[in-house]
């Protein structure tokens, strides 16, 4: 009798992300679409930081993927994102280079894209990062 109804207060699990995912964030279709499009170009710029006395909350995204390095994540590379500063070191791309930025779940990531876009780069997506899987399964391991 009371059993029944239980599942009616059950979410979807492909509704959670959307709901879950910060301001800024690009879709998983979006992401897709962009690396696809990026080819050899595409270049992902990961803010976060390692060191847990300034970013303790990054330790838990570091677990999960590293840092980008010579033998890890080849198109990708690590400029940390001061949120003191309000700045990042600028990648030595052309402005016109295709650039996924990520963080742990896409705050600071939103922060690079602004940064870079008032710096002339002019192709820029906010992917999240490790902890929207959906968005980083489109180019995680790039």
């Amino acid at each position: 009798m009371g059993n029944s109804s239980s599942s009616g207060n059950k979410f979807h699990s492909s509704t959670i992300p959307a709901m879950t995912r910060k301001a800024g964030v690009s879709s998983p279709e979006e992401l897709k679409k962009f690396v696809e499009d990026a080819g050899e170009r595409l270049l992902v710029v990961d803010v976060r930081n390692p060191d847990a006395s300034v970013e303790p909350g990054d330790q838990k995204s570091l677990a999960v993927a590293a840092l980008p390095s010579d033998t890890n994540r080849p198109k990708a590379v690590s400029l940390i994102f001061d949120r003191e500063s309000n700045s990042m070191p600028l990648p030595e791309v052309d402005p016109d280079t295709p650039i996924i930025t990520h963080c742990g779940g896409g705050g600071r990531g939103q922060k690079a894209k602004d940064f870079l876009e008032k710096n002339g780069f002019t192709n820029v997506l906010n992917g999240g990062g490790p902890k929207e899987t959906e968005c980083w399964n489109e180019f995680g391991d790039k």
